[in-house]
């Protein structure tokens, strides 16, 4: 019988690559494709080409399902794997949108003319089970067409902000804007934007909340099978995973 996707996919534990090395042994820990020459890409020189080299060297990427509302009340639903957290006291997120040639407010897209608007978004984690419904929402839609609809994902609502959650999401992030910064690339034209956002609220099923062993709010890794982002069109599964210890130094006085 076939596994229910819903349930948590098992997570091997394996040991670090060379449990016996030592750094005072002054064995190197050898790159696999030592005799293989390194290829310089200089960005000057590619520009308009290192889109896939960019989504497929830095892997894996989180992915956050936006939710946000225009200023009419209007939803909006987008996967944004140009993201991650950068703090925690108080805790910032960075989400990097693309703006897309040809669309109108200057190639900015629906979700990011959202934040613009109210200064508000949802940051919802992808997992295994909605990897589907998730993808759904990458579509090109029209400015009036619901991603919500068109992928059955479930509105909620968010405590502190206006736009929804995701029901079918296990951790989310209400978010307010903090900062905006412009990518200028070479022609003068705005390539991307940085967006800086403060969570003001967060929210964890207790199916993947947990807590450490100094007693603070933890996620499950294993219970949340978070996906991750690898390059078109390819997602990631964490299936494995490896415990190490941080090195201790002594500390000069």
């Amino acid at each position: 019988m076939e596994t229910p996707a819903a349930l948590v996919p098992l997570v091997e534990h394996l040991p670090t690559p060379h449990p016996n090395w030592l750094p005072e042994s002054g064995e190197k820990q050898s790159m696999p494709y030592r005799d293989q020459p390194f290829k310089a890409l200089d960005p000057a020189v590619w520009r308009h080409k290192l889109y896939p080299f960019c989504v497929t060297a830095v892997v894996p990427r989180p992915i956050a399902l936006l939710s946000t509302l225009s200023k009419e009340g209007i939803g909006n639903l987008a996967p944004y794997s140009f993201f991650n957290i950068m703090s925690c006291d108080p805790p910032y997120v960075v989400i990097g949108a693309l703006t897309t040639r040809g669309r109108p407010n200057e190639g900015i897209k629906d979700s990011h003319q959202n934040i613009n608007e109210t200064g508000e978004f949802v940051v919802n984690i992808v997992s295994h089970w909605m990897l589907e419904a998730a993808n759904v929402t990458c579509g090109d839609f029209a400015h009036n067409e619901s991603e919500w609809e068109a992928a059955n994902l479930t509105p909620i609502p968010s405590l502190k902000v206006k736009p929804p959650r995701v029901a079918e999401s296990a951790v989310h992030m209400e978010c307010v804007l903090r900062h905006q910064y412009p990518i200028i690339n070479a022609e003068g034209k705005t390539h991307a934007h940085i967006l800086i956002g403060e969570v003001i609220m967060m929210h964890a099923s207790e199916g993947v909340l947990g807590e450490d062993d100094k007693g603070r709010p933890c996620i499950d890794t294993e219970a949340l099978a978070p996906i991750s982002r690898l390059g078109n069109p390819r997602y990631g599964l964490t299936t494995a995973t490896i415990d190490m210890e941080m090195p201790k130094h002594d500390t000069l006085t």
